[in-house]
């Protein structure tokens, strides 16, 4: 059976995100179409596109220009400045793309970059960003936020809440929580058979046995043994500061950091333009490029779209991978 191609939700227009998908299209064409949720009048000038009424269409028109699944905004598109009248439109393409990708009739939604200062001030958007919404969307499911490249996949335990926040959010139930999406989403969407773990401390040096914090002897430690007398393959916890290194990653399949900055500042020095977002826990699937707005190079034809293709191309991985599991 032939799998439906992905849809990209068109982001915040006044940023790179109508951009880099107009690039991502050039650059895949035929190979890899998709189709993209927004206002053609946001692309970039000169961008061919081809209105479609559903994503399977976008096969046909991916050669000669971007399939668009037209969503009207009410305003043209200023590069650099949001737009409040833009907000409820950026929110609908998202809520669009994620009804598409949950009926089957998209294999994947791909996100473009929002700014959610601009939503929550145009629509009192009240997440803290699209994993949030998209867990919302799908029923309040848990979910868990990867960001992956080929040298690292790395998932944070907590995500959008301020440093000092962190240890109030990160309890043993939540990160049981985050290593179980972890465990079966490597298994679901990435094909390994049998993950390998490794957990990162919360204080520096893991605690150095109690002398600076005590949350790894308290509870991180005993939670990862219980973990493994059910036969997960975890280690750690481990000091952060040694476990991203070449060879540390050799030995897992995926680090649990946990809290933002821990994750993502590894996955941004390694493969800073590649990264790509993936949301765990979702009935669809999900993946974003790993970058914002750009609003200070948006319009200027300067966005690399390296991280939305490979957003793109892990999308059609896991749906590939998908469509060949055994019901």
């Amino acid at each position: 059976m032939r799998i439906p191609p992905p849809v990209v939700s068109c982001g915040e227009p006044a940023g790179v995100g109508p951009e880099v998908a107009a690039k991502a299209w050039d650059a895949l064409r035929g190979e890899l179409p998709f189709a993209w949720i927004g206002d053609p009048s946001h692309l970039p000038a000169g961008t061919p596109w081809d209105e479609i009424r559903a994503p399977a269409e976008a096969q046909a028109v991916a050669e000669r220009a971007l399939p668009v699944l037209f969503l009207p905004f009410e305003r043209p598109a200023i590069p650099g400045v949001p737009q409040k009248s833009h907000a409820e439109a950026v929110i609908e393409a998202i809520r669009y793309g994620a009804d598409l990708a949950a009926s089957g009739a998209a294999s994947a939604l791909v996100t473009g970059p929002i700014s959610k200062a601009a939503l929550m001030s145009g629509a009192g958007f009240a997440f803290p960003g699209h994993t949030e919404f998209l867990a919302h969307l799908a029923g309040d499911v848990p979910v868990a936020m990867m960001l992956a490249c080929s040298e690292l996949r790395v998932v944070p335990a907590t995500i959008h809440v301020a440093l000092s926040e962190v240890p109030k959010v990160l309890t043993p139930a939540r990160l049981e929580e985050v290593i179980r999406l972890t465990h079966a989403g490597l298994r679901r969407d990435f094909g390994i058979t049998g993950p390998r773990l490794a957990v990162a401390g919360l204080n520096p040096h893991a605690g150095e046995d109690g002398r600076m914090g005590r949350e790894e002897q308290d509870w991180i430690s005993p939670l990862l043994l219980s973990l493994r007398a059910e036969g997960l393959s975890l280690t750690g916890p481990h000091p952060a500061d040694t476990l991203f290194h070449a060879a540390a990653r050799a030995r897992y399949d995926a680090a649990i950091a946990m809290y933002h900055d821990q994750a993502l500042i590894p996955i941004k020095t390694i493969d800073f333009a590649g990264g790509v977002n993936v949301t765990l826990g979702l009935p669809f699937i999900r993946t974003s490029p790993d970058h914002g707005t750009a609003f200070d190079i948006a319009g200027r034809n300067r966005a690399d779209p390296t991280s939305m293709i490979a957003a793109l191309r892990m999308a059609s991985d896991m749906a590939a991978r998908k469509a060949r599991a055994p019901a």
